[in-house]
C-alpha cells in the first residue's frame, strides 16, 4: 500500500478538507518506520524534528520522575497524531513516547510540516482544530483525575473507546482491548490493584464484559458511572 493509500485509510479528521493535491504532497514528504515493543521512539527534552502518525500498534505518552514514578497521558493508536506541539513551537519533547506493542508510524519532518502549513490554508485550520481537541482531552483527564472516583474514571475511559465504535441494536459497544491492567493504571492515576477492583465492580453493575481481548460496553449505564463524582 502507498502512503497516498494509507493516510487516506486512517480517514484522519487532520487531513479531512485538504484538497487531494497537496495531500499528495503530503505523503510524498512522509517515510514510514517500524517500532519494536518497548522501543522508545522519542524522550522529554529531545529537539522535536519529525511529527508522527499511528498507522497500527500502539504508542504510550507519559513523563517519569527522577524517582522512577511514571505517568502516562494516553495510549495513542491507529490514526493518532503525536508530537505536533514541540514541532509547532520550536521546543523539545514535552514528555516520552514508547511503543507499546510492535508499531507503524508515519513520519513527518518539521521542514516539510511548515512548507505544507504555508501552502495549505486547510491544512494550518485542521491544525488548530487539532491543537484545540488536544487541550480539551487533556483538561477532561486532569479533571478526571482529581474530582471522579476510579470506577468513573475508568468508565469515562471506556466511553471515549466506545463511542467511536458503532453500536449493537441491544446498545452493546463490543472491540478488541488488549491494555494491560497496569497500562490502565499509568493512565488513570490508580494503582493496578485499583484498576483490578474497578474493573470487577463495572462487570458486576453490568457496565462491561469481558472475554479474553474481547470487552462488551453498555454505553449506558457507562455514562450514568462515569457522571459520578468523587466521595
Amino acid at each position: 500500500m502507498s502512503t497516498i493509500e494509507i493516510l487516506k485509510s486512517l480517514t484522519l479528521p487532520l487531513f479531512a478538507d485538504v484538497p487531494d493535491a497537496d495531500l499528495a504532497i503530503i505523503a510524498r514528504a512522509m517515510h514510514l518506520r517500524k517500532l519494536e515493543p518497548r522501543q522508545l521512539v522519542f524522550a522529554r527534552g529531545d529537539a522535536a524534528e519529525e511529527v508522527l502518525i499511528v498507522v497500527s500498534g500502539r504508542l504510550r505518552i507519559s513523563i517519569a520522575t527522577a524517582e522512577g514514578r511514571e505517568l502516562s497521558f494516553r495510549a495513542a493508536g491507529r490514526g493518532d497524531v503525536i508530537g505536533e506541539i514541540a514541532v509547532l513551537d520550536g521546543g523539545v519533547r514535552t514528555a516520552d513516547v514508547t511503543a507499546i506493542d510492535r508499531s507503524e508510524v508515519l513520519a513527518l519532518g518539521k521542514a516539510a510540516l511548515n512548507d505544507l502549513i504555508a501552502r495549505s490554508p486547510a491544512l494550518a485550520r485542521a491544525i488548530i482544530a487539532t491543537l484545540c481537541q488536544r487541550l480539551r482531552e487533556t483538561s477532561d483527564q486532569l479533571e478526571s483525575i482529581a474530582l471522579h472516583r476510579i470506577e468513573s474514571r475508568l468508565a469515562r475511559f471506556f466511553l471515549t473507546l466506545a463511542r467511536e465504535r458503532p453500536a449493537k441494536p441491544d446498545g452493546r459497544v463490543e472491540f478488541s482491548f488488549t491494555l494491560s491492567q497496569g497500562e490502565l493504571a499509568l493512565l488513570l492515576g490508580a494503582s493496578r490493584p485499583k484498576i483490578n477492583l474497578a474493573l470487577t465492580w463495572l462487570e458486576e453493575q453490568g457496565a462491561i464484559a469481558r472475554k479474553g481481548q474481547r470487552l462488551s460496553c453498555r454505553i449506558d449505564s457507562l455514562s450514568t458511572i462515569a457522571g459520578t463524582e468523587a466521595e
